[in-house]
């Protein structure tokens, strides 16, 4: 099937010039003189450059034209420069519109049955009539542009909230996780840096580390939020269920004992992907926070065309709330793909979150 692209400018333009000399002839054959033919239909060439003017001067010649006699026409010229005028006027100009058009249509059908009671015959009702039709006709049209501009509006308003959101939450996980981290470590740093200098050292190495990932993916981040060119290094995927090794083995380096178990994750969609990814990040965030140290089995695979993502740890302390920021946030982004969530403590101690998403076949 052949592409169709709207007309430029120039191009509609020539298109009201070829309009124009079509309507010429046109009242050349209806008996009009050539200088008169010209006058009423020549300048609904530059109908889109001043529309309302072309319409002024084109309706009086109409209407001068009509009472002198010189030609009897239902005012097509006229009738064409009020369309554009219809589409081009802005909205808050209420008229009527409907009823207009309705008006037209009875004016049309009862010249055309009773005929006309004054001098030129029906013509004059008819070129009211079709006034009437153009302008209902150019408005309707406005309405669908102003109501497609009203859309395309909202839906990119939306789209920059959930965009916003979004990186909201990637922040937050990134954040929460790496300032864990860190905070743990700089609490075992500062316990054992009189009596194990050497314990302490391995803590701030895991501090550094933790620190300079979270400025990278940071950095990742609010990249998206410039409006110049970004650099290639900015251009990095985000984290996804690839990075899981390294997710496990800085939650080790905190105090966490880490039993992860990973399986036939490859080929998922890239949004599941790294929603998964954030799910079992801000997970073992919570059991470095809250339970460290302490044992913790991660499960994620794929089975029966389903993401299961599970984090238990058996640490005597729990979250302090069901419903934090980062619940709140693995609730989310599991609902949007149409899963379920669920998080709280075991009976016999310990915390568990279970993720699951529907992905089809990897």
């Amino acid at each position: 099937m052949a592409d169709f692209r709207h007309l430029r400018p120039g191009e509609l333009v020539a298109v009201d010039c070829a309009a124009a000399v079509a309507l010429t002839g046109l009242y050349a054959v209806l008996a009009c003189p050539l200088w008169l033919a010209a006058a009423l239909a020549l300048p609904v060439a530059a109908r889109r450059l001043w529309p309302v003017p072309v319409f002024g001067v084109v309706a009086a010649v109409s209407v001068a034209a009509e009472l002198a006699g010189l030609v009897r026409e239902p005012f097509l010229a006229a009738a064409f420069a009020l369309y554009w005028v219809a589409v081009t006027r802005p909205g808050p100009w209420r008229v009527p519109t409907a009823r207009i058009g309705a008006a037209g249509v009875v004016v049309l059908l009862g010249s055309l049955v009773v005929g006309s009671p004054v001098p030129g015959g029906v013509y004059p009702f008819l070129g009211l009539a079709l006034l009437a039709m153009a302008w209902t006709a150019g408005r309707a049209v406005h309405e669908r542009r102003a109501y497609a501009a009203r859309a395309a509006h909202r839906l990119a308003t939306r789209a920059v909230a959930e965009e916003r959101l979004r990186i909201a939450r990637e922040l937050h996980d990134v954040v929460a996780h790496s300032i864990g981290v860190i905070a743990v470590k700089a609490g075992v740093a500062n316990h054992v840096l009189a009596v194990r200098p050497q314990e302490a050292g391995e803590a701030l190495r895991v501090i550094e580390t933790a620190s300079r990932s979270a400025l990278a993916e940071m950095r990742h981040l609010l990249g998206a939020l410039r409006s110049g060119p970004v650099d290639e290094p900015d251009l990095k995927p985000a984290s996804g269920l690839a990075a899981l090794p390294e997710l496990v083995a800085r939650a080790e380096a905190a105090g966490v004992s880490v039993d992860a178990r990973i399986h036939d994750v490859d080929g998922l969609p890239e949004g599941i992907d790294r929603s998964a990814y954030r799910i079992a990040q801000e997970a073992l965030t919570n059991v470095i926070k809250h339970a460290a140290p302490a044992r913790c089995a991660l499960v994620v695979e794929v089975d029966g065309g389903e993401l299961r993502i599970d984090v238990t740890d058996d640490g005597r302390t729990t979250a302090p709330s069901p419903e934090g920021h980062g619940l709140i946030g693995m609730r989310e982004r599991v609902a949007l793909y149409g899963g379920t969530f669920s998080a709280g403590p075991l009976p016999g101690g310990g915390f568990a979150v279970r993720a699951r998403i529907p992905c089809g076949a990897p």
